[in-house]
């Protein structure tokens, strides 16, 4: 058949829908029943429709997503065997995490196997402390991989309250080991992960991803020498399905139009975890299915590298069935559920496409406000960012309380028999030490702990 099957379907406008939906409401209100607002302001509409769906030129990466394993090193042995064991078993990409330098060599002997190249395995690094000597040693020993150092001034002031030394000098260390940087390593990277974890909405995390890397874009274009191919942006993924695909598209977008502003060709590479903040210390069984659906909407919006959360990470220290499972997830989303062979999948839904459009204006449109306030460093050292996440944060924990928002085991449909006090191998509550800061440090929460604390005191 030459002829084109919906041809023989009668074309319905928006307005006709419209029409149709309000008469079969009886007299209710079309708005007030079938219209709600997110915590961002978008109001969500029963249907989209081409009528009124605008596109946004955005480009997604057409490669499939990178699964990545996370290490933290305690000792070099044991994570360069985990590192091994994970690429066997389906990792094609490694984060290590430490808090203090390490033996090089030790941990890179013999890591890719045979047939492994630096184009289709990434080492990433997680270093909380920061050491001119040993980046330049890693960069050295690292010529035969591709690299990303992670190196991030302003997450590390986000998350302690305090510059690594001082911020002439943590910026000096930086620009000489941008310098020194070859072709295979990746230096920069922007934490958007911390805002969502602390409370930020959409908007805020959008925004303050843009202006957090608008910072580092700042400090590249004010010296010639220094060479950027691509800046790490690691975002953390909520249960909101939908706004969590049009999150990652829209800041895309809006990547791509702050690069051509610079007139520089950098890379956004988007490296995405799934949140702990709805995650869950009762019923933990409930955060697999949380995390499947968030690495679904990581990969559908364009994540270019993922690892997965152990469902136990909250109470139990990294085991080998946590960390299996969590790999799993994602290698049964890559093989089983086809997810490897989709690109670009999310192009054309009305839903998403209008999701995109509103989240990257309105997410624009803050990050202009921050501009003119002086800046994203500048508005986060006055305490502005801070205030208005936890704002945020606070709004969302009080819809918790009133069961606006739902977690599974938590705040309703819970298990009263379950125990979990002896369960715990980790302290999963918020940890606050009194110390001098020069700012206020934002501070990640999970929205279950109120309830999780009030449960475990009667156990």
């Amino acid at each position: 058949m030459s002829y084109f099957l919906f041809d023989e379907f009668y074309q319905v406008s928006a307005k006709e829908w419209k029409q149709k939906i309000q008469f079969d409401l009886k007299g209710a209100d079309y708005n007030e029943t079938l219209v709600w607002e997110s915590n961002e302001g978008i109001k969500v509409k029963p249907f989209y429709h081409k009528d009124d769906t605008k596109f946004l030129p955005i480009v997604t990466s057409k490669k499939k997503y990178s699964i990545c394993q996370s290490i933290f090193i305690s000792d070099v042995k044991v994570a360069n065997f985990l590192a091994k064991d994970a690429l066997k078993r389906g990792a094609n990409s490694i984060e290590f995490e430490a808090h203090a330098d390490f033996d090089i060599n030790q941990l890179l002997d013999q890591l890719l196997n045979s047939g492994d190249t630096k184009d289709n395995v990434q080492i990433y690094f997680k270093l909380n402390f920061l050491s001119e000597s040993f980046l330049i040693r890693l960069i050295e020993k690292c010529e035969d991989l591709s690299i990303f150092l992670n190196v991030d001034l302003i997450g590390n002031l986000a998350k302690t309250g305090n510059w690594f030394r001082n911020k002439k000098e943590d910026y000096s260390i930086l620009e000489n080991i941008l310098k020194k940087a070859t072709s295979n390593v990746s230096v920069l990277s922007v934490d958007a992960g911390l805002y969502q974890n602390a409370g930020a909405d959409i908007i805020q995390q959008v925004a303050y991803a843009l202006g957090h890397g608008n910072e580092y874009l700042n400090t590249i274009a004010s010296n010639t020498k220094q060479i950027v191919n691509t800046i790490s942006f690691q975002f953390a993924i909520g249960g909101n399905y939908f706004f969590e695909i049009a999150k990652l598209r829209a800041f895309g977008y809006l990547w791509q139009l702050l690069t051509e502003e610079y007139d520089v060709n950098i890379k956004a590479e988007l490296f995405v975890k799934p949140s702990l903040r709805n995650k869950t210390l009762y019923d933990s069984n409930v955060n697999m299915l949380r995390t499947t659906t968030e690495c679904m909407s990581a990969i559908l919006g364009g994540a270019d590298v993922i690892s997965n959360v152990s469902y136990d990470s909250l109470y139990h220290k990294k085991n080998e069935f946590g960390e299996r499972i969590a790999r799993n997830q994602l290698l049964i989303l890559q093989e089983e559920s086809y997810f490897k062979e989709v690109s670009q999948v999310a192009e054309g839904s009305y839903y998403i496409e209008s999701l995109t459009k509103e989240i990257a204006e309105k997410a624009l449109q803050l990050f202009k406000n921050i501009e003119k306030s002086g800046g994203f460093l500048s508005q986060f050292e006055a305490g502005t960012i801070q205030r208005k996440i936890e704002q945020s944060a606070a709004k969302e924990q009080q819809q918790i309380d009133k069961e606006e928002i739902i977690l599974l085991g938590s705040n309703k449909y819970s298990n009263v028999d379950e125990r979990m006090k002896s369960e715990l191998e980790l302290y999963p509550f918020v940890k606050i030490k009194p110390r001098k800061t020069e700012i206020r440090p934002i501070i990640t929460k999970r929205l279950a702990e109120k309830v999780e604390q009030e449960r475990i005191s009667q156990e």
